[in-house]
């Protein structure tokens, strides 16, 4: 996805003079397009990530398009009170990306982990907050971002991720996607655990299991038509995200299931525990051992449906 990015905002640039490139010394080299089509529109601020943010939010005030660009945790609880007071307060237009989010540096350990940027983020008001699953999605909410004069966070992975959407025609800022039609079960992913949850259906199906999978682009705003069209075919809801189990997507939900007082609807939350993570290793491995990969979600589904 980084690179999906990369490319995608070079692309931009070409066509913009008002796109701007601010990075927390991450991603020189990927940078490098970038910098051959607009070379004094690219400034690599150091870690120094809440003056970054400060610089940005003044851009972004002052007519230009910022892109703010580093690790999660740094773009994000590093400089939480220059997005709030500087970005969120003032409006500014200011695009903040958010690589290796979740687990993806897992073995870095929880200074690298951002399992909590949602729950945080979700809170400032004036702020989109999104959770593109692949390079496609990704690349169709920057491009709804900057005709947006509105603060957006989002939250991306870090490479290799699967290709998920073959087309773009419902995919942005605010969009739900059906990807599959099932029973009355309902999985919803946010971000590219979302990639997990499509190889757990395929295991259900191979046991005569059939569930529908619904990939969720961001908590902020959510596709409010599209849920409540879910509501009338889905009973059982399961949310899992590579997150928190508090105030992330599964926590959106219960309050939104809550707000329009849908009493038919029952949600179970697949997230990371209440604690931090200090055994280290792969990305994948810390899915399992966190109960968070295909094979955790195919038992949910199927102790949900014998509890039935």
């Amino acid at each position: 996805m980084r690179n999906a990015f990369a490319k995608e905002l070079t692309k931009l640039a070409s066509k913009r003079k008002d796109i701007c490139l601010l990075s927390g010394d991450i991603g020189n080299r990927m940078f490098d397009e970038f910098k051959k089509v607009a070379p004094n529109r690219f400034l690599n601020c150091g870690i120094a990530e809440a003056n970054m943010m400060s610089v940005a939010s003044g851009m972004g005030l002052s007519g230009l398009r910022p892109f703010v660009y580093t690790i999660t945790p740094f773009t994000t609880i590093r400089c939480l009170e220059q997005i709030k007071i500087g970005v969120a307060y003032h409006e500014s237009p200011v695009t903040i990306v958010g690589t290796g989010s979740g687990l993806s540096y897992s073995e870095l350990g929880p200074t690298h982990h951002s399992l909590e940027d949602l729950a945080i983020l979700r809170a400032i008001p004036n702020i989109n907050v999104l959770t593109p699953s692949d390079s496609k999605e990704l690349v169709a909410q920057m491009q709804e971002a900057l005709e947006l004069s509105k603060p957006t966070y989002i939250r991306i992975g870090k490479k290799g991720e699967p290709k998920i959407y073959h087309d773009n025609s419902h995919l942005g800022i605010g969009k739900f996607n059906l990807l599959k039609e099932g029973s009355d079960t309902l999985v919803l992913a946010a971000g590219t655990i979302l990639a997990e949850a499509l190889e757990a259906t395929k295991i259900l199906e191979e046991k005569g299991i059939s569930i529908g999978l619904a990939g969720v682009g961001g908590i902020k705003p959510l596709d409010h038509n599209f849920l409540l069209e879910m509501a009338k075919h889905y009973s059982n809801w399961v949310s899992i995200e590579e997150h928190g189990v508090i105030g992330g997507l599964g926590s959106t939900l219960l309050e939104w299931i809550s707000e329009n007082k849908l009493k038919d609807v029952q949600l179970k939350r697949m997230g990371t525990p209440d604690q931090f993570i200090n055994s280290l290793g792969s990305q994948n491995y810390t899915r399992s051992l966190l109960g968070i990969d295909k094979y955790s979600l195919v038992k949910e589904v199927e102790l949900l449906l014998n509890k039935r």
